[in-house]
């Protein structure tokens, strides 16, 4: 007869449909009770429609069986709330003063280079008029799910995914809604999606410091957050806003990346400043906290963007930003 951990070791093996997540990734295994002749496995039906659940029933039965070799094997299901279920290490939400410094970007390049180390790790796009993840990933179709929750999409490399921009009818339908709606949907996305087990859920925040960064700081427990820039003089000064709304949540500061930082010219290897000199040294010294990276003008990296392929960017200033960024990560809070 089979152990208690045989047996959820052979569940990890069932993958549900749709987003080819075991039922160990999401934790819908709820308990495994072993006796001398039989088997009784409770599994959370959270997210799950009835076919769904039905296959899983009749594919879990004959997992346990085929492992455990009992006489009897039941299979139930138990009701219980994504928030009942999600386990996430640390939560990390990238924000910045004002739009248009690749806050977007930066987000998606932390949770590629988490991932690259293996690790298990989420999107939630909470930028909801100006959503752009999904766009960089290549991610279609819509989230499969049901009345009890929602399922993230999963990018070609791994990445679970939550926008706006999956559930509407057109990707480049425009969302058109006042402070209370984008805050109660931020809201949603934290209550209603089954992330499962994660090791990092990183948060694309909205610009600014108004009504949606402040959502989210109030109803996530947060980590720290990561500030994203660039170069110019009116950047540094809403950079400093961020930062100090940030410190007035009591949410850490576990880094500064600057976007756009500087351009290297293909024949020559020369680096040019653009958009003047970096700041990002000197924004890291005022919050208080490392220069994670800074990230220049490379059009490889906008056509993989274009292309929906970002998971394929590979780059010195990439890897440079992968090593300081798990090393701030490993100190933060959980």
């Amino acid at each position: 007869m089979a152990t208690e951990d045989q047996i959820r070791e052979a569940l990890g093996d069932v993958l549900v449909p749709q987003v080819a997540l075991s039922l160990t990734d999401l934790n819908l295994v709820r308990g495994v009770e072993v006796t001398d002749s039989s088997v009784k496995v409770s599994l959370a039906s959270t997210a799950l429609n009835p076919d769904v659940k039905e296959w899983i029933e009749a594919t879990a039965r004959s997992t346990v069986e085929r492992v455990s070799e009992a006489k009897q094997v039941e299979v139930e299901f138990v009701e219980a709330t994504p928030q009942e279920l999600n386990s996430i290490g640390k939560s990390v939400a990238v924000m910045s003063g004002k739009g248009g410094v690749g806050k977007s970007l930066i987000a998606s390049l932390l949770a590629i280079s988490l991932n690259r180390q293996g690790k298990r790790v989420g999107i939630l796009d909470a930028d909801i008029t100006g959503p752009s993840i999904p766009k960089m990933f290549g991610t279609l179709g819509h989230p499969a799910g049901s009345e009890t929750g929602i399922l993230p999409v999963q990018s070609k490399s791994g990445v679970e995914i939550m926008s706006i921009n999956l559930l509407l009818p057109k990707e480049d339908d425009a969302v058109i809604w006042r402070g209370p709606l984008i805050a109660k949907a931020i809201q949603q996305f934290w209550q209603d999606v089954l992330w499962g087990n994660l090791d990092a859920l990183l948060v694309d925040l909205p610009p600014g410091t108004a009504d949606a960064p402040l959502t989210v700081m109030q109803s996530i427990p947060l980590s720290g957050v990561v500030i994203a820039l660039t170069p110019q003089d009116l950047t540094a000064m809403v950079v400093r806003k961020a930062v100090h709304m940030a410190q007035q949540m009591k949410i850490p500061v576990l880094g500064i990346v600057e976007n756009m930082s500087y351009f290297v010219v293909p024949d020559t290897g020369k680096r040019i400043e653009i958009f003047g000199k970096s700041r990002g040294a000197e924004m890291a010294e005022s919050a208080g906290a490392p220069l994670l990276g800074q990230i220049p003008l490379d059009p490889e990296l906008a056509k993989l963007c274009d292309e929906g392929a970002i998971e394929r960017y590979s780059s010195e200033a990439f890897d440079g930003l992968s090593r300081a960024f798990a090393e701030a990560l490993s100190q933060a809070r959980d």
